[in-house]
């Protein structure tokens, strides 16, 4: 069986051939993808298929993995040559894809550090893209003038997305994650992105220094680093420094309470799992609404849905006001006894879904206050109506999060999904408090 390096290798090289779309033109590119397509489903032994097979292929004795990649890439093809996907997104995706991949088995063939495959993988991935990307404009006979900022942007967006997926999902899902990254850095571009080069490099800086220390900390697990490192970048690039600095507030503060009496937690059974290192689906669960805010706010910047764009404004400030007011709620309020169910009022054991204590409350009280005064400090013209907005915004999403814990978590939904719920409670009270006043 094929080294999974050397695989890797031939899968790069294959994922070269996409820059024939841009510099031959569909007509001579087509007969490639054909070509390669027509391989996967001839080739079933020999030293072909020991290069392109998967161990799965073995099984089936066809190379289905090759075939499913070549179609992925064609797909992506004929969405930019058909329709309005950009020729440099079509061309960065797929070698951000095939090259990462290839430099983070090779990083595997050495190290068996986890932060070193996803690094190389992230570090070989971004450069390809951006080669992609650039050669894609040459090709096409477009200037490359101004545009590198943003070119970085959707490459280092991209790799961080396919460095998530990939570790979500199994090794063999390359062509899901080539078509995720391909529609994801789709939508970025559209959304016209307006970055200057020392913009783009103080955005770099200060994102991988927050997943340097997150991962020092031991607060992020890798895909929960990624995942971290990826929003702060979006907000950063589509919304700007002072939106950062809410949601900067939510990270710092609700990943030191995770380690805040960390042992006394562990030993009531209600502490986070692995070492207070939250993984990517809790970091997913209480961001993804402000992500999606953020993506909303670009999107009305550039004209592509005519909504205010400071609704968006007030709904990301009230899910990261409910994000940081329900973490420390439950991480403060964790370690004192006699919690109360929501609902009843009645006594339940600690780390019962929907059991608060008063601690807890006044800690929420606290999270969501500071969210409120980072939000005012960075935008003053907010006034106190304003802040007063965020602040109810999250207190009464870190109540819902309760409410939702005590009625439907368990059998019916996950603590993720709760979470989730409630920043979306969040910012719904706070674009609807700030349409009211």
């Amino acid at each position: 069986m094929t080294s999974p390096a050397r695989r890797a290798g031939a899968y790069a090289a294959l994922s070269t051939l996409s820059l024939a779309v841009p510099f031959l033109g569909p007509e001579l590119a087509a007969p490639i993808a054909v070509a390669a397509a027509a391989l996967a489903l001839v080739v079933t032994d020999g030293p072909l298929f020991e290069l392109f097979a998967f161990p799965g292929d073995y099984k089936d004795g066809r190379l289905y993995s090759l075939l499913t990649f070549v179609l992925a890439i064609s797909a992506l093809g004929l969405l930019a040559v058909n329709w309005s996907l950009p020729m440099s997104v079509f061309v960065g995706a797929v070698l951000l894809v095939g090259y990462g991949g290839f430099a983070e088995h090779l990083a595997r063939a050495r190290t068996d550090r986890d932060i070193v495959h996803t690094a190389a993988f992230c570090v070989v991935g971004s450069l390809a893209a951006i080669a992609g990307q650039a050669g894609s404009y040459v090709a096409t006979d477009t200037t490359l003038e101004g545009a590198l900022p943003v070119l970085v942007f959707l490459a280092v967006a991209g790799t961080l997305l396919a460095a998530l997926l990939r570790d979500v999902l199994i090794n063999y899902d390359e062509p899901i994650v080539l078509l995720s990254v391909g529609f994801a850095l789709w939508l970025l571009w559209a959304l016209e992105p307006t970055v200057d080069t020392t913009g783009i490099v103080v955005a770099l800086g200060v994102t991988l220094a927050l997943g340097y220390v997150s991962h020092a900390l031991g607060t992020a697990s890798i895909a929960g680093m990624l995942t971290g490192i990826l929003l702060a970048l979006l907000t950063i690039v589509l919304g700007g420094y002072d939106w950062f600095a809410v949601l900067i507030t939510f990270f710092a503060v609700g990943s030191l309470s995770t380690k805040f009496r960390y042992e006394e937690k562990a030993s009531r059974g209600v502490a986070e799992g692995n070492d207070g290192a939250r993984g990517s689906s809790n970091v997913l669960g209480n961001t993804a609404a402000a992500l999606a805010c953020v993506l909303g706010y670009a999107a009305s910047n550039a004209t592509l849905v005519d909504v205010d764009p400071h609704l968006f404004l007030f709904a990301f400030a009230g899910s990261v006001a409910t994000a940081l007011s329900d973490t420390l709620s439950s991480e403060i309020g964790a370690v004192f006894d006699n919690p109360r169910l929501i609902t009843t009022l009645e006594p339940v054991k600690p780390g019962t879904d929907g059991g608060i204590t008063w601690q807890g409350e006044l800690a929420g009280i606290v999270g969501a206050g500071a969210v409120a005064g980072v939000a005012l400090a960075v935008y003053p013209d907010l006034g106190l109506d304003g802040a007063a907005v965020i602040f109810a915004a999250g207190f009464l999403g870190m109540t819902a999060d309760s409410l939702f814990g005590a009625t439907l978590e368990g059998e019916t939904i996950g603590n993720q999904s709760v979470n989730f719920l409630a920043t979306l409670t969040g910012a719904i009270v706070g674009a609807g408090l700030y349409l009211l006043i």
